[in-house]
């Protein structure tokens, strides 16, 4: 990446920060690049999704306002992208292909950017296509997102867009031609029977009584009043203007930067985060200031072996110079409500800041500062996470993260030889550091490495970064469940450990009764011994084998939960009994005991929480019953037209329920999952695992 000197504004009035969202295969890379090649003539743009979606950030200048543009992925296994898209912008264009239809996930994403005051605009594409239809499309983004007008329409000739019918000027945009020009009669009757819908809508946003009856009046209204009232409402999100586009010939692209410069807020008219201290105390308000206390976010991560790590960070308040020594504060557990060994809380002070940078296309130009809502590249940022918080030790400051997305897909690795082993430790720690919707787990009972995923495109993205980008070969193998055993009736059996062939030999025998205790209960150990039939020194011994045993299981390998033992009786022998001898005969004892009939297994059982547009609810339940699913009811969602279904699902058939779910719901669903108890296993499916 070239690097070279770059003046960046100092006011943070003239930035625009504008995040491009959409489902995957709407056009939105390709809209990107070429918004940035619009304004940044002779720069290279790969055209690679995959490669652009490692930063997916680009700056462009536009007469007085510097745009900070930002590509996200349109894959639902990309949300936690997404969502950090959402906090590092002040604006949302929504990319909707004219050949395809509004999918639920990105009903919902808007649904979400309302609740949130993110103003929106909609930038229709694949307008060349045969079965485009730009009326149609108006009307589906009306159906999905409310009052959205369109404030241009195309021209098409012999199916291919040529140009722009401009609404509001009431002129002709051809490509390529930088000058309007008036309409011809026909494009004159169907500017003014368009712009009419459209003017009433401005007005009535407007709620200026007085211009609305001028209009009902038949009065023409000046061109910069409709206009002023047209960035107010799109500024406070009350207005969402559809842009028809063709990036490949530049059309629209126009329209978007004039949106984008005049509709969209700068960073001063944003809401912003809310701000702590570490520990949870008052920081005070924050405010777009470029002379306040420095807090500033890392949105986006990308780390490779010879470069070393980038951050994308937002500037929310303060100025951000190369000097700066930093607070690095991540405190994702704080949020998350749960321990997570990837993302470990971290406070770090005196982190030096690398080289800034400006993303230019494949470039990068050097810059000496960034004001607070600006957007740049930082170097060398080493103890710092996507997500965490960037501020000045003297006043650290923590912003509350992005709503952030449980990864619920897990896949169990290992390395692929011995030699990789090394590798994929320092690897994964890599990973972590970029990705906070990746989870990772050194299961102590399966001893698995297992990686949680968003879905199976997340778990390809992670699996080609460690073999592609940091060369450790890994290899999938089963997700083994953590199980537990359990006696299921009452048992008496005897241990013996008699070995008395010459010389010091081994002597232990006792006797014990086993019962079930209720789940939860754990392992009791007791005694009646009467008459010293066990030397009162031994019956520790006796307790320490049980236990040992126990915690090894008896059955299939895994350790036994919520019994009592109870040793009753047993004989010693004055030279060859030995504290081992009886930890042999208490273990011998239980491993005796244990046959099908008398041992169970147990399965975790995880209480789950599902979320999903109300039309897909019957499928949902009917594959929850086919998961040995309890469900315990439901109730309206947050979002209107959404349903939350409280149930009880065995965490064994919950491995591809990720896939699963997000089939049965047509993309609406998501779930969250929490264990509740252990509970027995149907005896075929434990005849199975047991076997394995």
């Amino acid at each position: 990446m070239a690097t070279e000197a770059h003046e960046r504004t100092n006011s943070s009035d003239t930035l625009r920060n504008v995040v491009l969202v959409g489902p995957s295969g709407a056009g939105k890379t390709m809209l990107f690049e070429q918004l940035l090649a619009a304004r940044v003539p002779g720069r290279h743009f790969r055209g690679d999704p995959a490669a652009t979606q490692s930063l997916g950030a680009g700056s462009a200048v536009s007469g007085a306002v510097t745009v900070n543009l930002l590509d996200t992925p349109g894959q639902p296994d990309f949300v936690g992208e997404v969502r950090a898209g959402l906090r590092a912008a002040d604006a949302v264009l929504f990319v909707i292909s004219a050949a395809g239809d509004i999918d639920d996930a990105t009903r919902l994403l808007w649904r979400e950017c309302e609740v949130n005051g993110k103003p929106r605009a909609v930038a229709v594409t694949k307008l060349e296509q045969a079965r485009a239809d730009f009326d149609e499309t108006v009307e589906r983004c009306r159906r999905a997102f409310g009052d959205a007008q369109p404030v241009a329409l195309p021209l098409l000739a012999d199916g291919t867009m040529v140009g722009l019918l401009d609404l509001l000027r009431q002129a002709v945009n051809l490509a390529g031609d930088p000058t309007p020009r008036p309409p011809d009669a026909e494009e004159g009757e169907l500017i003014e029977e368009r712009r009419a819908e459209l003017m009433e809508s401005i007005i009535e946003e407007s709620e200026d009584e007085e211009l609305l009856e001028r209009h009902l009046n038949g009065e023409e209204i000046p061109f910069d009043t409709v206009w002023q009232d047209l960035r107010t409402a799109v500024a406070t999100a009350r207005f969402f203007p559809i842009i028809p586009t063709h990036a490949p010939g530049g059309i629209g692209l126009e329209a978007l930067y004039l949106l984008f410069e005049q509709g969209f807020p700068a960073p001063t008219a944003a809401a912003l985060p809310a701000v702590m201290t570490p520990d949870g105390g008052d920081f005070g308000e924050l405010r777009c200031d470029p002379g306040g206390p420095l807090v500033a976010e890392v949105v986006r991560t990308t780390s490779e072996p010879y470069v070393g790590r980038l951050s994308l960070v937002r500037v929310f308040s303060g100025t951000l110079t190369p000097d700066t020594l930093l607070h690095v504060c991540g405190h994702l557990q704080q949020f998350a409500f749960h321990h997570t060994d990837a993302h470990a809380d971290h406070d770090v002070d005196d982190e030096r800041v690398g080289p800034l940078s400006t993303p230019i296309g494949d470039d990068a130009k050097a810059t000496p500062y960034a004001v607070a809502g600006d957007l740049v590249l930082v170097s060398k940022l080493g103890a710092a996470e996507t997500s965490d918080t960037l501020s000045t030790a003297d006043r650290p400051a923590l912003i509350e993260p992005w709503l952030l997305p449980e990864p619920l897909l897990p896949v169990a690795i290992h390395a692929a030889s011995r030699a990789e082993e090394e590798r994929l430790g320092s690897a994964l720690q890599r990973l972590v550091a970029e990705d906070v919707t990746m989870r990772l787990e050194h299961n102590p009972e399966t001893h698995q490495i297992v990686l949680w995923a968003m879905g199976p495109a997340h778990v390809d993205k992670l699996l080609s970064s460690l073999r592609d980008t940091w060369h450790v070969q890994v290899e999938v193998e089963p997700l083994r469940t953590s199980l537990r055993e359990t006696f299921v009736r009452p048992v008496e059996v005897l241990g013996r450990l008699v070995k008395q062939s010459g010389g010091h030999g081994q002597y232990a025998i006792c006797k014990l009764e086993i019962e079930p205790l209720d789940r939860g209960a754990g392992v009791e150990f007791a005694e009646r011994v009467v008459g010293g039939a066990v030397p009162r020194q031994y019956i520790p011994s006796v307790e320490k084998g049980a236990r040992n045993q126990l915690e090894k299981g008896v059955l299939a390998g895994y350790p036994v939960v919520d019994v009592r033992v109870t040793l009753v009786d047993g004989k010693a022998h004055s030279v060859d009994s030995s504290d081992m001898a009886f930890q042999t005969a208490a273990m011998l004892a239980l491993r005796e005991a244990a046959n099908e009939s008398n041992v169970s297994l147990l399965e975790p059982i995880d209480t789950v929480e599902i979320t999903v547009a109300e039309d897909s609810l019957g499928s949902v339940l009917a594959d929850l019953r086919g998961r040995r699913g309890f469900v315990h009811g439901t109730e309206a969602g947050e979002i209107p037209g959404q349903v939350t279904v409280h149930a009880e699902v065995p965490a064994h058939e919950l491995a591809r329920y990720p896939i699963d779910l997000r089939s049965v719901s047509h993309g609406t669903g998501t779930f969250t999952r929490t264990f509740a108890r252990y509970d027995y296993m149907p005896p075929a499916l434990a005849r199975t695992l047991a076997a394995t």
